[in-house]
């Protein structure tokens, strides 16, 4: 490890939900931002290109409580594999929307997810009922069509004149939903929670290879000369972070705590949806990592949700309410809360509270009104994860009661 005079070297890894969008907006979002959290919290933040080529990442520079920091950020792109996943037409997507909940509800976890938070099953239920909303209205206006027709028309040409009318018109309503998708994004979030559920709850073979190659990456700079290693995980990202810093583990990459032979690890998992995954009876799986890694004591993890983030499982434990908490105990994550109605202004709050999809990306935005909580200071300030949160007390309305009905882990 430096001297505490010297600067203090971070590399962080960040690990995207569900996400088809070119991850040159994760570091605008950066940059925009971390200045405004500098200018709120008064300290210095600079971004620059990323040194290394090849990669999608930035290099970002901090005069922070007394200390300069440098920190390398790599998103770990997996946006291809995102778009491949939506490129279903109009009848598959319908076709995946029964698949799906049929996923959930023939396994029961539906109905135990509902107690745990009802935001994030809301927020599942939007893209199913607003789907068939859409094919409803598209029936009702086929058949307003063919009434229409047999009313002005002799009989047999009514008829068929109204189902051909008809039926391009349903149809050209429901091409016209999907394409203004990007303000309903019902077809989104149904190809974001189908592809979680199509194994039921295992990760698809081209996800598994590219999770693989994140290992490596992270293995590779556990070996160098980094006073941290971070992993973030983000959303769906998390419980991907979650099965690669366990693998990670299980292979011996973790340098161990106190060796002084490699950085400290820390992983940050925010607005986490967890339990999506590993309720479903296919998770046995992430529900062995989520085992193994809450017991390891070479790395620090804290989760971070809160309750005003309704796609989220707010304050809820995901090992615990997995299930997978050994009889013995377990030493992570620490579950804290990012408190959004303390830490956002009374006004800055209001702007929010609706944008459900805004508020999921919060935690890695400016605060007005910062708590121990923020972005920028833990991915680039002169403290590691363990140093930071050091005593911090875990979030008193934390759920921890083991609620899914699916607890068998792989060997």
């Amino acid at each position: 490890m430096q001297a505490k005079t010297a600067v203090f070297r971070r590399k962080v890894f960040y690990i995207p939900g569900y996400d088809p969008f070119h991850p040159r907006r994760y570091r605008e979002l950066y940059r925009s931002e971390g200045a405004a959290q500098a200018e709120i919290s008064g300290y210095l933040l600079h971004l620059t290109p990323a040194a290394r080529k090849g990669r999608y990442g930035w290099h970002v520079t901090t005069a922070i409580e007394g200390r300069r920091t440098e920190a390398e950020i790599e998103v770990l792109v997996w946006s291809d594999i995102v778009r491949g996943s939506m490129g279903s037409g109009i009848l598959a997507t319908y076709l995946q929307l029964f698949r799906t909940a049929w996923a959930y509800i023939g396994s029961g976890a539906l109905f135990r997810l509902m107690r745990l938070r009802k935001g994030p099953v809301i927020a599942a239920l939007y893209p199913v009922l607003f789907l068939l909303a859409q094919l409803g209205m598209a029936v009702g206006l086929c058949l307003a069509l063919v009434a229409l027709a047999k009313a002005a028309l002799p009989a047999s040409l009514g008829v068929a004149t109204g189902w051909i009318a008809g039926l391009a018109a349903g149809w050209g309503l429901l091409h016209l939903f999907r394409r203004h998708d990007n303000r309903f994004f019902a077809y989104y979030l149904m190809h974001d929670y189908a592809y979680s559920a199509q194994a039921g709850g295992a990760n698809p073979p081209e996800l598994e290879a590219r999770m693989a190659l994140f290992r490596h990456e992270i293995a590779a700079a556990l070996q160098g000369d980094e006073d941290e290693v971070l992993v973030v995980g983000h959303s769906s990202g998390a419980h991907l972070a979650v099965s690669i810093l366990a693998d990670l583990g299980r292979a011996g990459g973790i340098p161990a705590t106190g060796s002084g032979r490699g950085p400290r690890l820390g992983f940050l998992s925010l607005g986490q949806v967890v339990p999506m995954m590993s309720f479903l009876p296919g998770a046995g799986r992430l529900r062995a990592d989520l085992h193994d890694l809450c017991q390891r004591d070479d790395l620090t993890w804290l989760d971070v949700t809160a309750p005003g983030d309704g796609c989220a499982f707010a304050l809820c434990d995901p090992v615990a309410v997995s299930g997978v908490a050994p009889a013995s105990g377990k030493r992570w994550p620490l579950v804290i809360s990012a408190a959004f109605t303390r830490t956002l202004s009374p006004a800055r709050w209001r702007a929010l509270r609706w944008r459900f999809f805004r508020l999921h990306f919060q935690y890695l935005c400016a605060f007005d009104r910062p708590g121990d909580y923020d972005y920028f200071r833990i991915t680039a300030g002169p403290l590691t994860l363990a140093e930071r949160f050091a005593g911090r007390a875990p979030s008193k309305s934390r759920i921890e009661r083991a609620v899914s009905g699916h607890v068998t882990m792989a060997a």
